[in-house]
């Protein structure tokens, strides 16, 4: 009882810690270090992205005019100065308009938790037929009950780790998009290169809704948790825990799939 209990504490931690991590700002986790360090390396980078917008400006002229005729048209001079100036904003305030992105998502995230009623509060505990079941097992047979709550047990920690993973790594790609995102912007200021700049901010918009996914994932496990696994009365202990366990190994793993799967929903619903 005590590996079961251990490994579901870990996993109703990780678990807590999601939630928390979903409505996490980047700008105050862990003390606002992390985001410090991703504004210093953003601000350096912008001396290197207005150098590029200049290099892909001048390629976005060659390419897209035939002459030097068609440059000194009223309207085609225009647009490439509406164009540049586009890209030099983008640019300069393109921390600004990602920001605001992140903010509509989390909006997304708050009104999803609170709409479900689903706080994350409620954890998943052993039921009180499971726990009379192993108090009432003599010593021979809680030989081969050790060895499955063992299993079992170490298979839950294994994967409550697997999927805070993913939900680290996805506030990990905020920060890795935040600092680099002078360079792929300034590729607005060309018309070939501008693909550049679509797909990242793009890219970024999927990051961000992963948020969204998880969330949906989490509700839907909550409320599959809140009715636990039938326990058979006529069984043996070893195979009531047996049953148990492997029920909610099963239910975790598609917890865990949805999660790591939320990526590739997204890109399939923003066509990446």
């Amino acid at each position: 009882m005590d590996n079961l209990n251990s490994a579901l504490g870990t996993w109703n931690d990780k678990l807590a810690e999601i939630w928390a991590l979903l409505t996490q700002d980047p700008a105050t986790f862990k003390g606002g270090g992390i985001w410090g360090v991703m504004l210093n390396i953003n601000g350096a980078l912008k001396a290197i992205g207005l150098g590029l917008l200049v290099l892909f400006f001048a390629v976005g002229v060659v390419k897209t005019c035939s002459s030097l005729a068609d440059v000194k048209r009223p309207e085609h001079a225009l647009k490439l100065f509406i164009r540049f100036a586009l890209a030099k904003g983008a640019v300069t305030y393109g921390l600004d308009l990602m920001l605001a992105v992140f903010k509509i998502v989390q909006g997304m995230v708050s009104t999803i938790i609170t709409t479900s009623g689903l706080s994350g509060s409620s954890g998943t505990a052993l039921p009180q037929e499971i726990i009379d079941k192993i108090n009432q097992v003599n010593f021979w047979d809680s030989i081969p009950l050790w060895a499955v709550t063992l299993l079992g047990g170490l298979f839950i920690t294994v994967l409550s780790f697997v999927m805070i993973l993913t939900v680290y790594s996805r506030l990990f790609k905020l920060y890795m998009f935040t600092a680099i995102s002078p360079i792929p912007l300034s590729s607005f200021a060309g018309e070939p290169t501008s693909n550049i700049g679509k797909n990242f901010m793009r890219s970024y918009a999927g990051v961000c809704l992963e948020g969204a996914i998880i969330a949906l994932a989490c509700i839907i496990f909550s409320a599959m948790a809140s009715s636990p696994p039938a326990v058979d009365p006529n069984v043996s202990a070893v195979t009531a825990v047996w049953s148990y366990v492997g029920e909610l190994i099963f239910n975790l793993l598609v917890l865990v799939g949805a999660v790591r799967m939320s990526d590739r929903i997204v890109k399939e619903l923003l066509g990446l």
